[in-house]
């Protein structure tokens, strides 16, 4: 069978919300991708420190779009959560007055919990000024309110939670999404990530394990995955929600199918809290996992969407992961990170709605900043300019801290 022929177990994304440093809308994404220019920049926030710029969401004004009201009791990351399931489930034709809310699910990842708002509030304790502590900190910064808040915003009343599995926690939160819809415990689900890292503590932690660029001088010139000159990722936010309902049911209602997700593969490293497994073993496992679930060969995959950070380590374990399952002659590779930056927990979820997109427009965007490789593994780098691919499958990569491997495959309809 062709990759492209549907299958009753196949899920289809029928909406996008996507919010990240190049733009709020899919449209304003993928044309910042296409460019391949990263928008990395100084970083008022974390002046002083020895790394001192990021990639931020642009123009994104809270109050304006969640009322004054919930902006003041909410944190960035559930804010971007909130504003992309919006968008997202508009972009469905779905409408959450009229759904069974009974039937409606949100998977939603999060790397870690609000250092914003717990930073300011130790202060207090700090102090020895315990009354003056927020008795909205908690809840505000947990994970789980990231798919909390966007439950209560759109009456979603199946089941809702948070995954939190580092810089995969996106694309698990998709993947665990599919396994919801596939058991028949919801009609719709809105699967993605959000993440809003950009602050002293996290930019000052990772600093400290030598995981961020250190070109304060050039930022925009900072991440360059798979380049042999790589010395690091940059911090990003964002966040991205795809609705995802099944195949027979989006057809049912008329809904414009914008991809399909035919496969997911997770596995552990089991080796080492931040480091990869130097042979890629882990994520080659994952990669295979996703293709057989997909019933999708090796050499019908027309990209890939690399995980690609940009540092020395994960670059080269990822290489050696590709290289294991394609062989000498992999496909096309990009890495929309050395564009928007490292969102952690969002990341995977940005970069499944990227990929959505490359199969929409049958063409690949480019690594920016990408001038040689190294190693013993070679790659087919999408680099200068976008590549127009005649392609019915592709697959997204994501790995995080702990040895977590998620592998999506989307396919056209």
């Amino acid at each position: 069978m062709g990759v492209a022929t549907a299958r009753t177990a196949d899920i289809a994304v029928t909406g996008l919300g996507v919010l990240s440093p190049v733009g709020l809308t899919p449209e304003a994404n993928w044309a910042g991708l296409c460019r391949g220019r990263s928008v990395a920049a100084y970083d008022a926030e974390l002046a002083g420190l020895p790394v001192d710029f990021s990639c931020r969401v642009p123009g994104f004004d809270a109050a304006a779009e969640l009322g004054a009201r919930w902006a003041r009791r909410t944190d960035r990351f559930s804010q971007f959560a909130v504003a992309a399931a919006r968008r997202a489930v508009a972009d469905a034709g779905l409408d959450p007055g009229a759904w069974d809310g009974e039937r409606v699910g949100v998977v939603l990842g999060v790397g870690s919990n609000s250092l914003h708002t717990y930073t300011a509030e130790f202060r207090e304790l700090n102090d020895d000024r315990p009354e003056r502590v927020s008795p909205l900190a908690l809840p505000r910064s947990v994970p789980n309110m990231a798919a909390g808040e966007v439950a209560m915003d759109l009456g979603a009343c199946g089941p809702g939670f948070t995954t939190a599995s580092a810089c995969a926690s996106g694309a698990t939160a998709i993947g665990v999404a599919r396994d919801l819809l596939r058991g028949g415990a919801c009609d719709v689900v809105l699967a993605g990530g959000s993440e809003s890292a950009c602050c002293r503590m996290s930019a000052t932690c990772f600093a400290r394990l030598r995981a961020l660029s250190r070109r304060t001088a050039e930022p925009e010139l900072a991440s360059r995955p798979f380049d042999a000159d790589r010395d690091g990722f940059v911090l990003g936010e964002g966040a991205a929600v795809l609705v995802m309902e099944r195949y027979a049911g989006a057809r049912a209602r008329g809904a414009r199918v914008r991809a399909l997700l035919r496969g997911y593969g997770a596995t552990s490293d089991a080796h080492h809290p931040i480091a990869p497994l130097p042979d890629g073993s882990g994520a080659a496992r994952a990669i295979r996992i996703a293709l057989r679930d997909a019933e999708c060969a090796p050499h019908e995959i027309g990209h890939v969407n690399a995980h690609g950070t940009s540092t020395r380590l994960n670059d080269a374990a990822e290489t050696a992961a590709l290289s294991q399952v394609f062989g000498q002659h992999p496909p096309p590779v990009t890495a929309p990170k050395s564009v928007v930056g490292h969102a952690l927990g969002a990341a995977g979820a940005l970069e499944a709605a990227y990929t959505v997109l490359s199969l929409e427009h049958q063409v690949i965007p480019p690594i920016a900043n990408f001038g040689h490789q190294d190693g013993d593994h070679k790659l087919d780098v999408v680099a200068g300019a976008p590549r127009r691919a005649a392609m019915s499958a592709a697959i997204t990569c994501s790995f995080g801290f702990g040895g977590h491997n998620a592998v999506l495959v989307f396919t056209t309809e």
